[in-house]
């Protein structure tokens, strides 16, 4: 991990503030956050303001925190500007997904960057794929694309299920934004590691077949 980067920086000052200002301006949080009836109502760009804003300091921090960790592969990999085009891509694919899951449930809202933050982490995968991923409960580091799969496969059950108060679907989108964007910004690595990149696309490749089945 190396040091944070201007824009790295940026996305981290950006969220921070911006949540903050939710916290204690209710109405700020009620403009701004993922709403389905509002969006198509015509409010696009909650689909992006959305990702800086978070329920409580404990979400902002994972997430960020999660950011802090896998910026600098991604940074490493793609440059500083394919760093910012894969958080805002993943962001807007994420909230994309979400949109077309939940376009008829007009109540469902969400907020927060889990989806971009996914897609920064999926992308680190991408180009890292060994790199080992530690978890508070597991006293052991998993491979990173291990972790990919597994996580995705999980998302894909949450979509399902409906678990938990969690945007699995964001995930899932802001995951497959970091692994399309990464592969269009480095296309060497169709050459140089195309059997991850297989490995990475099973959870794609299984939620596209479960999707046109009808069964999610």
């Amino acid at each position: 991990m190396g040091d944070l980067s201007l824009f790295t920086i940026i996305i981290i000052a950006a969220n921070v503030i911006i949540s903050y200002k939710g916290f204690e301006d209710f109405s700020f949080f009620e403009r701004y956050k993922f709403n389905v009836g509002s969006i198509r109502r015509g409010e696009q760009f909650r689909m992006f303001s959305s990702g800086f804003l978070h329920g409580d300091t404990t979400h902002l921090l994972f997430n960020m925190m999660t950011l802090y960790f896998f910026a600098d592969t991604v940074i490493g990999g793609l440059g500083q500007l394919g760093f910012l085009v894969v958080y805002i891509g993943s962001l807007g694919l994420g909230s994309l997904i979400s949109l077309y899951f939940h376009k008829d449930e007009y109540h469902y809202s969400a907020i927060g960057a889990s989806g971009a933050v996914m897609g920064v982490l999926y992308a680190a995968i991408l180009l890292d794929p060994h790199r080992g991923i530690g978890m508070f409960f597991i006293p052991f580091y998993i491979p990173g694309y291990i972790f990919g799969i597994i996580y995705l496969l999980f998302s894909i059950y949450g979509m399902k299920k409906r678990i938990g108060n969690i945007g699995h679907d964001a995930h899932f989108g802001g995951a497959v934004g970091g692994y399309i964007l990464t592969l269009i910004l480095r296309p060497t690595l169709l050459e140089t590691d195309l059997q991850m990149v297989g490995l990475l696309a099973i959870p794609i490749v299984i939620l596209f077949v479960l999707h046109k089945t009808g069964k999610i």
